[in-house]
Formats: C-alpha cells, sequence, structure tokens
C-alpha cells in the first residue's frame, strides 16, 4: 500500500499495470482509491462510476496468471476488470500516441526472464533482460506529469553494462526520480533477489534523490510479509524528503555522468545482512505451495 501511497492515484485519473501479474497492485490502488485517497473523502455516484469503469487497464502474457488477474480484481469490488491478454513487449512504441497513455503505472515486472530479438526490435535500448525492456514502456507510456511506482531488481542500480547505464541516463533525464525506497529479501514474493521501487515523475529531469533504506528488523518471506507498520516511517518521511538514520539524498552534480550509478550507499552507516535459517525457507515453500493449491481450486470452481 506504501507504493500506492506515495504515487497518489486520484478519481479521474487512468492507473495502468503492463505486467499485471495477480493484479496486486492495482487491487490496492482501487482499494485506496474507492476510500478517497489521501484525504479520505467520500465519492460521489459519479466517482465511483469512474473508479469502476474509466480507471484501471492491466496486461499480462501469462494465461495463468491472466484467469487470477481478474479473478482477484471481481474479488476485491471491480465489477468488469480490464485486463488484456498479451504481452506487452510486443507493441512497438514508436506508434504510442497520446490517447494510449496513462496518468499512474504501478508496476512488479518479471525478472531474469528474457525476451526474442525481434521483441528487442521495439525498443530504443535493446536488452535481453524483460524488467529493462518494461521499465522503457513504462516511461514511453506515461503521460507528462504522470507518476510511477516500479519494483525492479536492485543490481539495476548499479550495473555496468551498457544497456543498464543508457537506461538510468534515459530515467534520470527524462524523469524526475524523486525517490528510491531499498528493499529488503523478502520483500516481493517471487522476486528471488533483492529489490528496489523507483518512483518517478515524467516530463522533467531529475534534480535530487532521496533514498530510503527499509529495514523491517526481521526477516521478510511468505509467511512474514511486510506490513503498513514497516513501512510507516518511509511513508511519513517522504511527505518531507527528510533525512534519517535510514534516509539520505544525492544531488544530481555527485552522480557520476559516464557510468549514472545510483548504488544505495548510506552515508549514516553499512547494511547488516540478515540471513534466512533453513527452517523459515521451508516454511515459505510450503506456504507457497498450499496458497498455489487454494488458487487452483478457486479457479476450478469459477469455469
Amino acid at each position: 500500500m506504501a507504493s500506492v501511497q506515495v504515487v497518489n492515484p486520484q478519481i479521474g485519473e487512468s492507473v495502468y499495470d503492463p505486467a499485471v501479474g495477480s493484479a496486486g497492485f492495482l487491487c490496492e490502488a482501487f482499494e485506496f482509491m474507492r476510500k478517497g485517497g489521501a484525504t479520505g473523502r467520500e465519492l460521489s455516484t459519479e466517482d465511483l462510476d469512474t473508479l469502476q469503469n474509466r480507471t484501471f487497464t492491466g496486461k499480462e502474457k501469462k494465461s495463468l496468471a491472466y484467469v487470477i488477474a481478474i479473478m482477484n480484481m471481481i474479488l476485491h469490488g471491480i465489477e468488469a476488470p480490464r485486463v488484456l491478454h498479451t504481452n506487452t513487449l510486443t507493441e512497438n512504441l514508436s506508434d504510442v500516441q497520446e490517447r494510449d497513455r496513462f496518468d499512474v503505472i504501478l508496476a512488479n515486472p518479471p525478472f531474469g526472464g528474457s525476451e526474442r530479438k525481434e521483441v528487442q526490435q521495439n525498443f530504443e535500448i535493446r536488452s535481453g533482460e524483460t524488467a529493462f525492456l518494461c521499465l522503457q514502456h513504462f516511461i514511453r507510456l506515461l503521460r507528462a506529469g504522470g507518476r510511477a511506482g516500479v519494483v525492479i531488481k536492485n543490481t539495476f542500480l548499479s550495473n555496468t553494462d551498457n544497456a543498464s547505464v543508457a537506461l538510468r541516463q534515459k530515467l534520470l533525464s527524462d524523469c524526475n526520480l524523486h525517490t528510491v525506497l531499498d528493499c529488503p529479501g523478502g520483500t516481493f514474493q517471487g522476486a528471488g533477489v533483492k529489490t528496489v521501487v523507483l518512483f518517478f515523475e515524467k516530463g522533467s529531469p531529475t534534480r535530487k534523490v532521496w533514498f530510503y533504506q527499509l529495514d523491517p528488523g526481521r526477516n521478510l518471506g511468505k509467511i512474514n510479509p511486510l506490513n503498513d507498520r514497516d513501512l510507516a516511517e518511509f511513508v511519513e518521511l517522504h511527505k518531507t524528503f527528510a533525512d534519517s538514520a535510514k534516509s539520505w539524498s544525492v544531488a544530481m552534480d555527485f552522480i557520476d555522468p559516464e557510468s549514472w550509478d545510483l548504488s544505495v550507499k548510506n552515508p549514516n552507516g553499512g547494511e547488516a545482512v540478515a540471513l534466512r535459517s533453513p527452517q523459515e525457507i521451508m516454511e515459505e515453500i510450503t506456504a507457497l505451495d498450499a496458497e498455489s493449491a487454494e488458487i487452483l481450486s478457486r479457479i476450478r470452481a469459477l469455469v
């Protein structure tokens, strides 16, 4: 929910997840907006109609995830989910027009995937890394002034390959990357790697990046997930981009214009690495298997 709070989607804005998965981000955005957003105001009948019918769009490549996304959105109260069963990355970005763009993008693209050479031809910066192609899609599909919250593996901030460097330069030049939330392992289920959440606004270059290093003080996993309490300090400090033991700002003057390195380097001390026990890992695997079985049984009941 913290990602949604920071991006703060408003009634009348379009919200898009081009790698929708189980539609977790869209469902969270729906709940946030249905309750009146940051102000908690009561929605009118017209607002509710807009929220239901002219707000959310998702796209998903995998058949099972596509079905789960629709079911999840219906269960959360979205009566007619607009989720398209398609590979987002096959769309030619040069064909994108203003009517195709969105006000808000919330996404957790797949990590470690790869796309065919002909798919990579659709992108200015070619890469075999699916998440890097997705990030270019996000930037292109945002309207001027549009806002995004995007999960990506933390190595994106410092990789030295040509595609990573070029993509960081594009992000910092085309968008205001105002916030990087550095997450511990286990924050996003299924990611398998440490991640960061990039918060940016399209239309003006980055002047300063505010970093927050999340430390919930425990190991995270399926049976011990992140909760709103863990993110309360981040949400509060983000309002003023305040410095603290876990947060700091870096001006563009201090970012190398050759490498565009954005590595998370807390000036207030090193990061302690918490290793999970084998028992915790086995318990998480068991919980994930049980959840998968439950989802499949619910899908069978619908067909």
